[in-house]
């Protein structure tokens, strides 16, 4: 199984950028959206250290809901 992790650009440098979720930032690369127009601000999803697609950030924002659904629910 894949999961793909919804994050909000920081900032970008070429095909790299800083992406943050949950406080937490990562590296990612943005070579697989290469033809995309992708700036900071933008939410993609990060599977791996790719951004592999570009998503509305109400979408990401439901996403992390249900995450936290899921955490909530284990403790």
């Amino acid at each position: 199984m894949c999961l793909a992790i919804p994050m909000r650009i920081k900032t970008i440098d070429g095909f790299n950028a800083v992406c943050e979720a949950g406080g937490v930032e990562r590296d990612v690369s943005l070579f697989m959206l290469q033809t995309d127009c992708i700036e900071p601000g933008d939410h993609v999803l990060v599977h791996v250290g790719y951004a592999i697609q570009k998503v509305a950030a109400a979408d990401a924002a439901a996403t992390w809901r249900l995450f936290e659904e899921v955490l909530a629910s284990e403790a």
